[in-house]
């Protein structure tokens, strides 16, 4: 096992106030968030949008297996960054889960230049590359929802 460290950089066509409700309302991020083949139930999406709060989301496979992640924001400053932890919440055997710091940066054309950089994940390489690949999946997901450019 080893710790993860990672950013992915990404281009949005939409100013970064739209791209930073995307992350923090359960509307915006019901929409793009997790695999393609799962789904997340609007209602099933609790963001406490402060400092402290906790946010959780409630993924369902083909199967209709619940799928359960979460965390807690620790900076919101929008819409230009967002930090939060994540991990899953039934999860107590591995310690402090990962933090993800996203920066939202205006291009000048009224889009978005993205950044998540994604830090403490503790897992072995295979599963760190098997979840930069989930975040690029989920990062083309949110560009398809907010408009390609």
């Amino acid at each position: 096992m080893h710790t993860a460290e990672y950013s992915i950089t990404r281009k949005l066509a939409a100013e970064p106030q739209r791209v930073y409700r995307a992350w923090t309302t359960p509307a915006g991020f019901s929409r793009w968030f997790g695999p393609r083949e799962f789904t997340m139930p609007e209602d099933r999406i609790v963001m406490q949008t402060r400092p402290g709060g906790a946010w959780q989301v409630v993924m369902l496979d083909d199967a209709g297996n619940e799928h359960a992640l979460g965390g807690v924001y620790r900076e919101l400053d929008a819409p230009a960054r967002l930090v939060m932890t994540t991990g899953h919440p039934d999860d107590t055997t591995s310690g402090t889960a990962s933090t993800v710091s996203v920066m939202f940066k205006p291009t000048g054309d009224g889009g978005t230049e993205m950044t998540m950089r994604q830090q403490g994940l503790t897992t072995d390489a295979a599963r760190a590359e098997d979840a930069v690949a989930g975040w690029r999946q989920f990062f083309d997901r949110l560009a398809e929802h907010l408009g390609q450019r």
